[in-house]
């Protein structure tokens, strides 16, 4: 069996590849296995793995029916070629997680290991996703205060303690190294589309996608008391709340250059340290009140349906369900380029999936694809990642089939998260 990954997070979710998938029909175990409780006194083998979330995350799995196997009527399988299979996972090699998979006889009874630790039953809260009041999280965000990052934070987590970072990789750093419990990070505009630095940092770091939330985005032009449109040689903001005020600022008849800074707030926050009077910011009319600047335009955004979306990032995946709306996150590859693309749609599309994004970025790895002619020469091609949303959880046995299908043309696959889907009422920006 083949992993599609180099690289095994052991809160990743968990597939067994099919050799000849089945759409869609639960495939019964060669062998019938049941799950042995661990107590969390009790260590792994490989010395990984012994915290509760990873127990908790096989445990669920196993109980939603991720794992399926083809059986052949007159095949008979042996119990460690299942456990071998059992023991695939959609992000990488082998986990080290020993499941303690433990086979029932023909009398369905099952054979007791030679030491049992004593079992617990597990409680709801034990299969809930984390609170969403946010009165204990740490919450990193890229900017300063009053950027609309910190305002996904708190409405993503009320009461959270907002941690701001000054770049998007800090953020990152700042889960990893547990100094925060969060981190909030936009992934795509209505407006300004996709922000493809932080697809790449998805990639680049381990973090898992656990929920997410769309903003309504109000910019205003900013500037020092006292100064005018006329008076003004420069616009500064974020490169995403440039482009989305373009047209407006045009309209305006500012005779401005644009120039691009890390964040809205941090915008305004430098036009009042350094007290620049020829210069103003698009930012929220929260960050004029905290740097006491004066909103020269109000709801300046081309289009009052401006929302941006974030996406919540933790160091622990959540459990998938399927008693709410879920989506799920994927990024895949493969060595013959985008010839396989199709393949890999169809996958989604017989099983009656919604997509709601597809997005390519460079393989930084393998940035050309060499195919030789013997007639002209050598013909470059780019390699791509490509970035895809769908909505269905991985509890769902027709995400997992899909999943174990496109495994089959895809040399890389990656779940970056199956989460909770934002279903919180929107209205237009006022």
């Amino acid at each position: 069996m083949q992993a599609i990954s180099q690289v095994q997070n052991l809160n990743s979710y968990l597939i067994i590849r099919r050799s000849k998938p089945r759409f869609d029909k639960p495939v019964r175990l060669a062998v019938p296995v049941r799950c042995v409780y661990h107590s969390d006194s009790v260590p792994f083998p490989n010395g990984v793995g012994s915290s509760r979330v990873d127990w908790q995350s096989s445990c669920a799995i196993l109980s939603s029916k991720v794992f399926s196997q083809d059986q052949d009527s007159g095949e008979k399988s042996n119990t460690s070629s299942a456990s071998d299979h059992l023991a695939a996972a959609v992000n990488g090699h082998k986990t080290s997680l020993d499941l303690n998979l433990v086979p029932l006889d023909k009398k369905n009874k099952p054979q007791p290991p030679a030491k049992q630790p004593p079992q617990k039953p597990l409680t709801i809260t034990d299969l809930s996703p984390a609170p969403k009041h946010g009165s204990q999280l740490r919450v990193a965000y890229q900017g300063v205060p009053g950027a609309y990052s910190e305002a996904a934070a708190g409405k993503a987590y009320p009461n959270c303690e907002a941690i701001p970072c000054d770049q998007f990789e800090v953020a990152f750093q700042a889960v990893e190294l547990w100094i925060a419990d969060r981190a909030v990070l936009p992934v795509e505009n209505s407006l300004g589309g996709s922000i493809h630095r932080n697809y790449d940092l998805l990639l680049r770091h381990r973090l898992h996608i656990v929920g997410e939330v769309q903003l309504p985005v109000h910019h205003c032009l900013l500037a020092l008391p006292g100064v005018r449109t006329e008076y003004l040689t420069r616009v500064i903001s974020h490169p995403q709340a440039l482009s989305q005020c373009e047209n407006t600022i045009t309209k305006l008849g500012l005779n401005v250059t644009r120039e691009a800074v890390d964040d809205t707030a941090g915008a305004a926050e430098y036009i009042a340290t350094n007290n620049l009077r020829d210069t103003a910011a698009i930012a929220s009319a929260r960050a004029a009140e905290l740097y006491g600047l004066n909103v020269l335009a109000d709801g300046i955004q081309d289009d009052s349906s401006n929302v941006t979306r974030f996406v919540m990032l933790a160091r622990d995946p959540i459990i998938p369900r399927t008693d709410r709306p879920f989506k799920t996150s994927i990024v895949f590859a493969h060595e013959e380029g985008t010839s396989v693309l199709f393949k890999v749609l169809s996958a989604f599309a017989f099983r009656n999936i919604s997509l709601t994004k597809i997005e390519s970025r460079p393989h930084r790895n393998r940035p050309i694809r060499l195919v030789d002619d013997a007639n002209v020469g050598t013909a470059k091609h780019f390699e791509y990642m490509f970035y895809v949303d769908f909505e269905a959880s991985m509890a769902e046995v027709r995400a997992q089939n899909a999943l174990a299908e496109v495994q089959e043309f895809t040399s890389f696959l990656r779940v970056l998260g199956s989460y909770p889907m934002d279903m919180t009422p929107w209205c237009p920006s006022s």
